[in-house]
């Protein structure tokens, strides 16, 4: 589940320095818009993806820090 989230939030990174640098949105582009249903359900999945990575930062190390 981790790995999936972090590739979740990598890609959503990516489309949003897309959107930064080169006013593109790729996910809106593929799906047809931001309006669009299929990228309404991309944005949230991505975004609950951000959120469980948050999870990751907070959980205590199995290793100690050397």
């Amino acid at each position: 589940m981790d790995t999936l989230c972090l590739i979740l939030a990598i890609i959503g990174a990516v489309n949003w320095g897309l959107v930064g640098f080169a006013r593109f949105d790729l996910v809106a582009w593929i799906f047809g818009g931001q309006t669009a249903g299929v990228s309404r359900v991309i944005y949230a999945i991505v975004g609950i993806a951000g959120l469980w990575c948050i999870t990751m930062l907070l959980r205590k190390r199995s290793r100690p820090e050397a």
